[in-house]
């Protein structure tokens, strides 16, 4: 038999579509709790509501309104992995707190070492990155070129919200 290959998601979003790889090997919590929220159609309708050109862009956790999408419980962060977030990696956003991440991921537009995990404490663990953007950076890159403003408390949110249409896992 061959290898068993790394589960891939399409995420289509109003800029285009985006297809990652997983890496269930590196960060097979991420990768598990990704999927699980993929398959419930969680991520479908919800926006990038943070975009930052020359460093990230990040969503799946919030409507068109700001409102934060129910979400479960917070995972162990796998930072520690060895995945450096370089352009085109899939990693997931938390709050200072290290196991704070649930749902909501961004994709980095360029190198982000000082993202990387340099330590056990809070500010050097780092970020955990679970996939690489294989298809769509074109897409990506889009979505980074938008026009941002501030909305709800929040600040580089697009103007035109930027949808996820829908996330599915490759059969």
């Amino acid at each position: 038999m061959g290898e068993e290959t790394n589960p891939r998601v399409v995420i289509e979003t109003s800029q285009g579509n985006i297809t990652v790889e997983l890496f269930k090997d590196k960060a097979p919590i991420t990768v598990r709790n990704f999927i699980s929220y993929v398959k419930e159609g969680f991520y479908d309708g919800l926006i990038f509501h943070r975009v930052i050109k020359n460093f990230m862009v990040q969503g799946g956790g919030l409507d068109e309104n700001m409102q934060q999408k129910k979400y479960k419980f917070a995972i162990k962060n796998e930072a520690a992995n060895g995945l450096k977030n370089n352009r085109g990696t899939l990693a997931m956003a938390r709050t200072a707190v290290v196991d704070s991440a649930t749902c909501q991921f961004f994709i980095n537009l360029v190198d982000n070492a000082f993202l990387d995990h340099k330590g056990k404490t809070p500010d050097m663990f780092g970020y955990a990155v679970f996939g690489q953007v294989v298809e769509g950076m074109d897409a990506v890159d889009a979505i980074a070129q938008v026009k941002t403003g501030n909305k709800a408390g929040h600040s580089d949110v697009p103007v035109e919200p930027v949808f996820i249409t829908k996330a599915a896992v490759v059969e």
